[in-house]
């Protein structure tokens, strides 16, 4: 028997490009190997549970087993990989070597934590993953008032869902608007305001600087001397690619794992997609780039060998209170901001001084015109 090709992870790149693989090549054989459950679930989903009233079985969308019949592949759960040995094409799961003929990395990304003083490090959640979402949702029964620190997509996501779900939300994180670096300050406004009109509080400017046990609540003291009682904390601080695994094999890691428009490593046979890959220079945690990487991936892997292309790539993130849609202007790029509206309804635009297009904010009923702007948009990676 030959080989398999071996996909690191069951996330939205592994499944992703497992399928889109076996469009194209129904007989090799597929491992994909992952230290989680397995279960196929959408990850931009986890962020509207609440509101949804979903528990993780809900959220979830087929079994590993379900995925191995589907995909005729094998799927490893609950399993990690302790090396990769790249010159012997093969690697480690404990004291049993796997020979691949590829290997993917697709591991994605890994929650970034701050030090916090205090005796309830317990009570910090994160939720990066189904079976995160699961802890944190159970942990939430029976509560009410929910301390989120980082106001970046992810916190600004939870904050409405969260309200949606009838919890009560604070935020706090050591900035001066919402979803910095991502957003214009007039759209970061509008984001914000929408949401305190749900009933979500902002903290802008201190820390957490320690979470205590008082009674059966938390008292968080921030940095600024404001002191809040909650029943949890939701860190949403941001993510990291995974690159242990690579690092240790050797391969070339800068931001993420290094890869070049065919997603290949430094090292042959290995590639990575997805949160953990840095694509050309551009590592991009957004479900777009990471359908358009599967793609191309597949066709590589099937013998097509296919260098990946980015157009505009639009996150469009998910704050009902403020529906929001927004394209930073690439790495590097510079122009001048133009803003109209008002309210909840702001369009921000971004031109380089010949007057093209560079990116946009767009929020309230301006989305509406995303699909006009998204057209005079600059590729990404043309």
């Amino acid at each position: 028997m030959s080989a398999p090709v071996v996909i690191v992870g069951t996330g939205l790149a592994g499944y992703n490009l497992a399928r889109e693989f076996r469009k194209l090549d129904s007989e090799t054989p597929l491992l994909l190997i992952t230290a989680d459950d397995g279960r196929s679930y959408s990850k931009p989903m986890l962020s509207t549970g609440f509101a949804k009233n979903k528990d993780a079985d809900g959220l979830s969308m087929a079994e590993p087993g379900a995925m191995a019949e589907q995909l005729n592949a094998e799927v490893r759960t609950h399993t990690r990989i302790t090396g990769i040995d790249a010159g012997h094409k093969q690697l480690w799961v404990g004291e049993e070597a796997i020979a691949y003929r590829d290997l993917v990395l697709a591991c994605g990304a890994q929650v970034i934590r701050v030090p916090v003083e205090g005796d309830a490090q317990d009570a910090i959640y994160s939720i990066n993953d189904l079976e995160d979402y699961a802890r944190f949702r159970g942990a939430s029964v029976g509560k009410k008032r929910v301390l989120i620190m980082g106001v970046g997509l992810i916190g600004c996501e939870f904050a409405n869902d969260l309200t949606l779900g009838g919890y009560q939300v604070e935020l706090v994180a050591p900035c001066e608007q919402v979803m910095p670096g991502l957003l214009h300050p007039a759209a970061a406004t509008a984001v914000q305001t929408a949401l305190e009109g749900l009933g979500a509080r902002f903290h802008l400017g201190p820390v957490l600087a320690s979470l205590n046990h008082k009674a059966a609540a938390l008292e968080a003291h921030l940095s600024d001397g404001t002191v809040i009682e909650c029943d949890l904390v939701l860190s949403a601080i941001g993510l990291r690619p995974r690159t242990e695994l690579a690092t240790a094999a050797g391969l070339q890691v800068n931001r993420g794992v290094m890869v070049d428009r065919q997603l290949a490593t430094s090292h042959a046979n290995i590639y990575a997609l997805g949160d953990c890959a840095e694509v050309d220079g551009l590592n991009l945690l957004y479900v777009m780039p990471l359908m358009t990487c599967a793609r191309a991936l597949a066709q590589t892997l099937a013998g097509n060998p296919t260098a990946v292309s980015y157009g505009a790539m639009p996150v469009t993130v998910k704050t009902p209170a403020c529906p929001l849609v927004v394209s930073p202007p690439p790495l590097g790029k510079h122009g001048e901001w133009t803003v109209a509206g008002s309210g909840s309804d702001i369009k921000a635009l971004c031109h380089d001084p010949s007057g093209a297009l560079l990116g946009y904010a767009l929020t309230g009923t301006s989305v509406q015109e995303k699909l006009a702007l998204n057209k005079a948009l600059p590729a990404l990676l043309a």
